[in-house]
């Protein structure tokens, strides 16, 4: 559950993230950009949390 209101919330800001941007910037907003930037986000923190959390736990 917690991996699903994450991704829900990663998908909400990147996309607000990427029309302000696009807004800013004169060109159209591009959903899928921004879903696949959102994607890949996540993901990168779910490895780095992972990483850190086995981490810290051999440490103890």
């Amino acid at each position: 559950m917690r991996v699903i209101v994450a991704f829900i919330w990663a998908v909400l800001i990147s996309s607000a993230l990427a029309y302000i941007l696009s807004s800013m910037a004169n060109e159209m907003f591009n959903f899928t950009q921004a879903l696949g930037l959102s994607i890949s986000m996540i993901v990168a923190v779910m490895i780095i949390d992972g990483i850190l959390s086995s981490f810290t736990k051999s440490v103890e």
